[in-house]
């Protein structure tokens, strides 16, 4: 099962579709993609600031290592631990930047993949309601009166109640 955030943008516009279509599903859990190519996957999100202390960080800790003078295999382990730690925290770094950016979060959703997430969010943020016949009913259910259902206050209306002595 997968997990995601979404995120809306600050300033979305009134139209429901262009307002879905803003919307942004940020994944949780490992990214391949991140750990893989990091400086690349970065500048694919448009993850400015996150880019600039990679640099920085993978500077420095070149820096560090040749200084103490370790072993160049040692400095591979630490490269490849650093992005590593990149893949673990994609998510977080990509929910950090659209929160910097004032992005409101709508909302998590779960499910096995990213299209039944996209699907399983947009029913309940549209207040679909999906029958058997394939017909889809948009809005919230109608209220229906049952026998059984109290009113707004519980035997307001069944006048004095005997209790039984």
């Amino acid at each position: 099962m997968q997990t995601y955030t979404v995120y809306e943008p600050p300033k979305p516009p009134e139209d429901r579709v262009k307002r879905a279509e803003r919307m942004v599903f940020v994944r949780d859990g490992f990214s391949w993609m991140a750990a893989l190519f990091a400086p690349l996957w970065m500048l694919v999100h448009r993850m400015w600031l996150a880019l600039f202390l990679y640099v920085v960080l993978m500077i420095a800790l070149s820096v560090a290592l040749v200084a103490v003078d370790v072993s160049p295999q040692w400095r591979t382990v630490a490269v490849i631990a650093v992005h590593l730690a990149i893949g673990f925290e994609a998510g977080s770094l990509r929910r950090w930047k659209l929160e910097r950016r004032r992005w409101r979060m709508m909302g998590a959703v779960i499910g096995p993949s990213r299209i039944e997430c996209e699907r399983r969010f947009f029913q309940a943020w549209l207040g679909e309601e999906y029958h058997d016949d394939g017909s889809v009913r948009i809005g919230p259910p109608p209220r229906q009166a049952t026998a059984d259902a109290p009113g707004p206050i519980a035997g307001a209306d069944a006048g004095p109640v005997a209790s039984e002595a």
